[in-house]
């Protein structure tokens, strides 16, 4: 099947408008998992499209039939993206380093919101026993890594980016965070041109105004005092009870299909109890989320709460904080999971599973503002709140990193990119 027509990307259209009534099906199947998720039916789908579910099958013959075919269509436009960065690097014409590292990001950032609905199936392993939907789901965007790490190389060639840089990891996180753009929260109201672009200004040269050394940055009193709260932690699966083991049995359920499709039969089978006893012992699917969250909430809050608290410049307590991101990501990584997936969209104003992400915002806009006065943070935003949420969303390494090189290496690429940037002289 051949490509279809690509529409111009206003950050909420779709990808693909062919003009077809199966398009049309698909579009409407996507929006409505974008905000709805997994759990949505094939009667949502018809109903949203306007259509009687019996046609709807004269188009595809299942709801997994329609998810292969957005994710088949998103990694064909990650592909697509992938081609023809790499045709600009062969282009005769000269583009600065910069221009071509952005514009590749913009690209990205684009098609991670027109395909919000893959972009979320990407995040879990869902049982299935569809192989194509499974494999599509699992695929990593191969094309799409090396042509940003071939993007990188040509910027290193030109003088732009520092000889110490290690570009395969920097490829990765810059792809990563790209693709993050496709959370509605990362961006707030922003385009995701503006996003990419401020996080391609973070991620290259930067945010602090000097070049604090790691000593300097491990001695700060945020430093060690996120640090002890890190040290401070403990399992919550190691409590020797049942209602324990249920939680860490839903919690890795939850974040290995997601909330939403997961449900108490599931959790029950997993634990090796039936589902009257998973009821009796924790009530709710929803009583059992708030219970797994607000514990790794109450974790990750302490550790913003001594940070904030010490006296420390406004960079060294960003290094702080990403310190607790990493390892939390490190030790909680089931619940990372679930808040990603709770943060496909804005939060809404009542309390969220764990990390209240709206007074986050607020604490980091503080951050932020004092180190912007007093010279200590250097960059040019559109607007704080979008500056917030970015620098947020920089604090967290992608998992793959972490799972690759550990939490202090990852600490450092954090370092080296967030805070130090990576190119050879700041503009």
């Amino acid at each position: 099947m051949g490509r279809s027509r690509m529409t111009p990307n206003t950050g909420t259209s779709h990808a693909y408008d062919d003009g077809t009534r199966r398009t049309e099906i698909l579009q409407t199947a996507a929006s409505i998992i974008a905000t709805s998720g997994l759990r949505t039916s094939l009667q949502d789908i018809a109903e949203a499209a306007g259509i009687l579910p019996g046609s709807l099958y004269h188009h595809f013959d299942s709801k997994e039939a329609i998810l292969v075919e957005l994710l088949r269509r998103y990694h064909e436009d990650l592909d697509r993206i992938a081609d023809e960065a790499q045709a600009r690097l062969n282009d005769p014409d000269f583009h600065p380093a910069f221009d071509q590292i952005a514009g590749l990001c913009k690209a990205i950032a684009r098609c991670s919101v027109a395909h919000r609905a893959a972009l979320q199936m990407s995040f879990f392993e869902g049982p299935s026993s569809n192989h194509e939907l499974t494999a599509l789901a699992a695929r990593r965007p191969t094309a799409l890594l090396q042509s940003m790490l071939e993007t990188l190389r040509a910027a290193r060639w030109s003088g732009y980016l520092r000889s110490d840089v290690d570009l395969a990891m920097l490829a990765g996180r810059a792809v990563q965070t790209m693709l993050q753009i496709g959370l509605d929260v990362m961006r707030g109201n922003a385009s995701s041109d503006k996003s990419a672009a401020l996080l391609c200004r973070i991620l290259f040269e930067g945010l602090a105004a000097g070049a604090p050394t790691d000593e300097q940055l491990d001695g700060s009193a945020a430093f060690q005092a996120a640090d002890a709260v890190v040290r401070s932690w403990t399992d919550d699966a190691d409590a020797d009870d049942k209602a324990a083991h249920i939680r860490a049995v839903a919690r890795t359920e939850f974040g290995k299909k997601g909330y939403e499709v997961t449900t108490v039969r599931d959790i029950a089978s997993a634990a090796g109890m039936g589902t009257g006893t998973v009821y009796r012992l924790i009530g709710s699917k929803e009583q059992l989320l708030a219970a797994i969250m607000q514990s790794f909430g109450e974790k990750v809050a302490l550790g913003w709460s001594e940070v904030l608290a010490s006296d420390s410049s406004s960079v060294e307590k960003l290094d702080a904080l990403s310190w607790i991101n990493t390892n939390a990501l490190d030790r909680f990584a089931d619940e990372f999971r679930i808040q990603l997936a709770w943060m496909r969209q804005s939060p809404p104003d009542t309390p969220n599973p764990g990390w209240l992400f709206t007074k986050r915002v607020r604490q980091m806009k503080a951050i932020l503002s004092q180190g912007i006065t007093s010279g200590e943070i250097s960059i040019d935003s559109p607007s704080n709140d979008l500056l917030a949420r970015s620098v947020i969303g920089v604090g967290w390494i992608p998992e793959s990193i972490l799972r690759e090189v550990g939490t202090r290496a990852s600490l450092l690429c954090v370092r080296d990119t967030s805070l130090r940037g990576v190119v050879v002289t700041r503009s």
